[in-house]
C-alpha cells in the first residue's frame, strides 16, 4: 500500500506539531520536550526559530490533545514512536534538539535515524541533562502524587495555584510519572554512540546537571562535541528564548557545513 501521508497532514495531529511556517526552504529542526512537558512548551522558541528553521515539535502521548492516550513508560518506545512519526521528513537530514529528558529521547532518535533509511541526522543539540550513560534513578517516579508534584515544583517553580488544583493535578501526574519512569529506568546501550556532532547547552546555575556528567556527552559521538553555557537554572531556555534560538540556528548552520559529501544532493 502506498504511503500518501504528507508533512502537512502529519503536523495536524499525533506526534508532530508545527506551530509556525518557516520562510523559504529552511532546514528542519525537531524538538523534544522535558519530562512532564508538552509540545506547547516550545511555542515561543518555535516562533523565534521560524526565521531560519522548520520547527517540528514532538507531542508525547498522555498530555494536552493526547490526554486520552496512556503515557509511555519506556524511553525506547518514545523514541520509536517519534521516528515513525518523522517518516514524512526523512528525505532530508534533521537536526534534533532536546531539553532535560528530551535530550535522551533525541539521542535515541538520532541513533535510530542513523541506521536508515534516509539521510543521517545533521546534528544533535542536547540541553539541561547529563549524558545518556549516566544513570539517573533518583526514585522520582516512585514518589506518591503529592511528593511528585512537590518535587516538580522545586524543579520548575510550579505556581501554588496549580498544586492546589486537584482536578488539574489528576491530568498532569500520570504523564509526569510516566516520563520519569521512562527516564529513570532507561539504560544506555553499552558502547553505542552517534556519528553526528553534538552541541551541549547547560545553565550555569542548574543544580540538577553535574558538570562531570554533562561533559560525558562527548563520549557519545564520534564527531565533535561543543559546549555552550547560559545564564540561569534548569529551565534557562524559558528565560532566554532569543539567545537560545540564535545559538540553535548557529548550530544548525554549522552542522549543515559539516555534512559528508555522500549526504549532499547530487
Amino acid at each position: 500500500m502506498t504511503n500518501t501521508r504528507s508533512p502537512g497532514a502529519a503536523a495536524r495531529g499525533g506526534w508532530i506539531r508545527r506551530y509556525h511556517t518557516p520562510r523559504g526552504d529552511a532546514p528542519a529542526l525537531v524538538c523534544f520536550p522535558h519530562a512532564g512537558g508538552s509540545a506547547s512548551a516550545y511555542f515561543a522558541l518555535s516562533a523565534a526559530l521560524s526565521e531560519g528553521a522548520e520547527v517540528l515539535v514532538v507531542q508525547y502521548p498522555g498530555r494536552q490533545d493526547r490526554l486520552e492516550e496512556p503515557a509511555l513508560t519506556d524511553l525506547r518506545e518514545l523514541a520509536e514512536g517519534a521516528v515513525t512519526a518523522l517518516a514524512p521528513w526523512r528525505g532530508r537530514p534533521l537536526t534534533l534538539f532536546g531539553h532535560s529528558m528530551g535530550s535522551v529521547v533525541a539521542y535515541e532518535v538520532a541513533r535510530r535515524l542513523e541506521r536508515g533509511p534516509g539521510p543521517a541526522p545533521a546534528g544533535l543539540v542536547v540541553s539541561g541533562n547529563t549524558a545518556p550513560s549516566v544513570e539517573r534513578d533518583q526514585g522520582v517516579h516512585r514518589l506518591d502524587d503529592e511528593e511528585l508534584m512537590a518535587w516538580m515544583s522545586d524543579l520548575a517553580g510550579t505556581p501554588p495555584a496549580v498544586l492546589a488544583d486537584k482536578e488539574l493535578l489528576a491530568t498532569i501526574v500520570p504523564s509526569l510519572r510516566g516520563d520519569f519512569t521512562a527516564l529513570e529506568t532507561y539504560r544506555h546501550p553499552k558502547g553505542s554512540s552517534v556519528r553526528c556532532p553534538i552541541s551541549g547547552y547547560v545553565g550555569d546555575h542548574d543544580p540538577y546537571v553535574p558538570h562531570d556528567g554533562f561533559l560525558r556527552w562527548a563520549e557519545h559521538t564520534t564527531a565533535e562535541f561543543t559546549v555552550q553555557v547560559f545564564d540561569g537554572g534548569h529551565f534557562y531556555i524559558e528565560e532566554q528564548v532569543q539567545e537560545v534560538a540564535r545559538s540553535i540556528l548557529r548550530d544548525v548552520s554549522a552542522f549543515a557545513s559539516r555534512r559528508p559529501a555522500r549526504d549532499l544532493p547530487a
